[in-house]
């Protein structure tokens, strides 16, 4: 079966969802809070309606789970994974690094994946075993093989104030074994930045399938590697993801052993 059509209209709807981002960027928002920094705004829940009202238009009967709470079960074997508005925290202080993320599932194996950054008008798109494109354009991952030259990427958990697993330890284990860390607020815009090969890895812990399904196919599809900490199975309901080059994923892993694992939580 083919996901040509599937892959048509969550384009379609992560561009719509993301002219609405961009033009409510610099305007007011409600914020709410679900945890102590952890935001949700207005904007996320229309961008949430919008996605779906499109996709469930011309596929009804999927199943949908969105970051915001919507999630509707069917019983179908497709599941679209979504995430209105990754990086909620930099939109609600006009910083313009956020993204949609969209994915399919089927059979519990995601299919397609999409992000699109609406500040730079940058769609990043994969279909399984299809390759990854960013604006039509086929990409593939960095060639740096050596950790010490390499540009990486990470976040932190929103539980960082209460947790003693919230990434401090790796972070500081990284930073001098690397060229530079970069932190920018999107898991879903750092995948994707490794599978063009701006960043050549990116580690985080905690995270959701929404803020990963998409990413991780197209990091897979752009030539990278795509684990958990130890170098074994990723999985989207996982709570580790280190995506790479695959040249430095080894590399990755022996720093990441110095650390705390979040299963010690």
């Amino acid at each position: 079966m083919g996901f040509e059509r599937h892959l048509e209209v969550a384009m379609k709807a992560a561009k719509r969802a993301g002219h609405l981002l961009k033009k409510r960027v610099n305007a007011s928002s409600k914020i709410l809070f679900k945890g102590v920094v952890d935001l949700v705004t207005d904007v996320d829940h229309q961008s949430q309606s919008l996605i779906f009202d499109y996709i469930s238009r011309h596929f009804p009967d999927d199943d949908f789970l969105f970051e915001e709470g919507l999630e509707k079960k069917k019983g179908s074997p497709f599941c679209w994974i979504v995430d209105p508005l990754d990086g909620t925290t930099n939109f609600a202080h006009a910083f313009p690094v956020f993204t949609v993320s969209i994915a399919l599932e089927k059979d519990g194996m995601v299919e397609l994946g999409v992000v699109y950054d609406p500040m730079r008008e940058e769609m990043f798109s994969a279909c399984k075993e299809k390759g990854a494109f960013l604006n039509g354009r086929k990409i593939k991952v960095s060639s740096v093989s050596d950790l010490n030259n390499s540009l990486i990427a990470t976040g932190f958990p929103y539980d960082l104030r209460e947790s003693e697993v919230n990434n401090l330890d790796h972070f500081s284990n990284f930073l001098t074994r690397v060229q530079a860390i970069r932190r920018c607020g999107s898991a879903a815009l750092d995948l994707c930045y490794v599978a063009c090969g701006r960043f050549d890895g990116f580690w985080e812990l905690k995270l959701h399938p929404w803020d990963v399904a998409a990413g991780a196919l197209i990091v897979r599809e752009a030539g990278g590697c795509v684990s958990d900490f130890r170098g074994e199975r990723f999985e989207i309901f996982g709570k580790e993801i280190l995506a790479t080059n695959g040249l430095i994923h080894n590399q990755m892993v022996e720093v990441l052993k110095l650390g705390k694992r979040v299963e010690k939580v």
